[in-house]
């Protein structure tokens, strides 16, 4: 158990490198939380790390019932790691002057960014954020999680796009497809060792 909370802890850590260093600075959305977290940072000046632990709070509170004590409470953990580190990174003053390219920073992003949820779901835990509502929306109506999450993840990189610059929805869509890949590698590739061991030990 104390393993799998260290290596809980490590993917949410990298979930929050990802995006305090490669992609809030250049407004780019890892997900429809963050990006909700982007909107709030330009109307209210709020930290993105504030916004994002609160949301999630709030989304497992109403959420307990269909998701569980217990992956609520992964959750929660690894939640507040995330926010905890993005409070810690922006607390530096880091300038875009610093950061690789933009384009160089979409790819690092993404790529810790995949490998950070990729963990996180390895351990039984969620990144959180909208796939909340969307387990919800599952366990309700049937609705496919990948579609609904689709969806709606849509609707914030549309939002953020009309409310800070049109070509953002473009990185938003390319990060989300590159972690995307990211993920299912790093999910799959420990399927196929536990096989592997599985095979070796029979």
């Amino acid at each position: 158990m104390r393993k799998q909370f260290l290596h809980l802890a490590i993917g949410a850590i990298l979930q929050g490198i990802a995006m305090a260093l490669f992609l809030f600075p250049f407004n780019i959305a890892s997900g429809g939380a963050a990006g909700i977290a982007i909107l709030f940072e330009v109307w209210f000046d709020l930290s993105h790390a504030y916004t994002i632990w609160g949301l999630n709070i709030i989304l497992l509170l109403f959420a307990v019932r269909w998701i569980g004590v217990l992956s609520s409470l992964k959750t929660v953990y690894t939640v507040s790691f995330t926010s905890l580190t993005i409070f810690v990174l922006q607390s530096f003053s880091i300038g875009l002057d610093m950061l690789p390219p933009i384009y160089v920073s979409f790819l690092l992003g993404a790529v810790v960014f995949g490998i950070g949820v990729g963990i996180l779901f390895r351990n039984g835990a969620s990144s959180g954020g909208l796939a909340i509502i969307a387990h919800i929306f599952f366990v309700l109506f049937k609705w496919l999680p990948g579609k609904s999450m689709f969806w709606m993840n849509m609707v914030v990189f549309s939002l953020i796009a009309y409310v800070i610059d049109w070509t953002l929805i473009f990185g938003a869509v390319l990060v989300q497809w590159i972690a995307t890949k990211v993920i299912n590698y790093v999910v799959s590739y420990q399927v196929q060792r536990d096989e592997d061991d599985t095979a070796m030990s029979a």
